[in-house]
């Protein structure tokens, strides 16, 4: 099961005093999250990659065209249409899916240049995934990115910026616009606290609820991080599009609406135990750093950081 590494928000800025202020801080966070190197997609374009499985992740960028659009109407309207622009697609993975959040803002800068007689900005399209992402792979579907955009006349360059989004990427007051795609429920580690969640990868509905709130104390923990170090690399107006998996279903924290494949996972781990295939206590050991949270969780958390 592929999935990637992967609602509209008004960037404000603020100056926070992160925990870890100095180029040492930042390495500290790094090796705080050095689990993250794990989680990266299959590269390549053969059978098994993650550009030949992501037509559920490329539904959803889909999906989120109209949130995309109707943000960088606010933001080059509310920034006066500046001369230079600089975006990030955070979690960009590899593969045909990659260019297609770019080409959107580009061709959407583009024609609503046109629209109010304003000179198109230079745009600066930043690709981010981990340092062991297929990057090579990323690049060579470059001159068909750019074979669709001949029309474009404005500038624009293509750059890759390789680190885990839970660490600055960027110098402060730098993006305008962040775009993220099935990237955010995927977690910096692995929850500790889980020891009772036996024979889960995930949570179900036999997981007790300590597992359920250790899920979401990291994934506080994760996005609160993301939030902040975003505020600090944002300019003043600008705009985040963030889209990851969540659940509907808000009356029992243990019931997941939306990810039925990790306990189908659990279950065929378990058979591979009863058949001698696999030890219990591998099994009973490997969890998924994944969260999907509700609108409820994903609210309250950007409401207490207020950035």
């Amino acid at each position: 099961m592929d999935s990637r590494f992967t609602h509209s928000t008004l960037s404000s800025r603020c100056d926070y005093k992160a925990e870890y202020k100095s180029n040492n801080g930042d390495e500290e966070r790094s090796s705080k999250y050095s689990f993250v190197s794990a989680l990266c997609m299959s590269g390549g374009e053969g059978d098994n990659s993650y550009s030949t499985n992501s037509l559920l992740q490329r539904r959803a960028l889909a999906k989120a065209k109209p949130v995309l659009v109707k943000s960088i109407k606010e933001l080059m309207t509310g920034l006066n249409f500046p001369k230079y622009i600089k975006v990030a697609d955070l979690g960009c993975s590899s593969g045909q899916n990659t260019f297609l959040a770019m080409s959107e803002i580009i061709n959407t800068v583009n024609v609503l240049c046109q629209k109010w007689n304003q000179n198109p900005p230079e745009i600066d399209c930043c690709l981010n995934d981990l340092p062991s992402n297929d990057f090579n792979t990323t690049f060579k579907f470059l001159h068909s990115f750019k074979e669709k955009n001949l029309t474009c006349k404005m500038a624009y360059f293509v750059s890759g910026v390789p680190g885990s989004f839970y660490s600055r990427l960027f110098p402060r007051k730098s993006l305008h616009l962040v775009h993220s795609s099935y990237g955010l429920h995927w977690l910096s580690k692995v929850p500790e606290g889980l020891e009772k969640n036996h024979m889960n990868v995930y949570i179900t509905t036999s997981s007790p609820l300590s597992a359920y709130m250790a899920y979401l104390k990291q994934f506080e923990r994760d996005f609160t991080t993301f939030l902040k170090l975003r505020s600090e690399e944002m300019v003043s107006n600008g705009r985040m599009v963030l889209t990851f998996t969540g659940r509907n279903n808000m009356d029992n924290p243990l019931h997941r609406d939306c990810c039925h494949f990790w306990t189908l996972l659990s279950k065929s781990l378990h058979d591979l135990v009863i058949e001698g295939l696999v030890s219990a206590s591998k099994v009973d050991s490997f969890y998924m750093p994944f969260y999907d949270p509700s609108i409820e969780e994903v609210k309250e958390i950007v409401g207490k950081e207020g950035l």
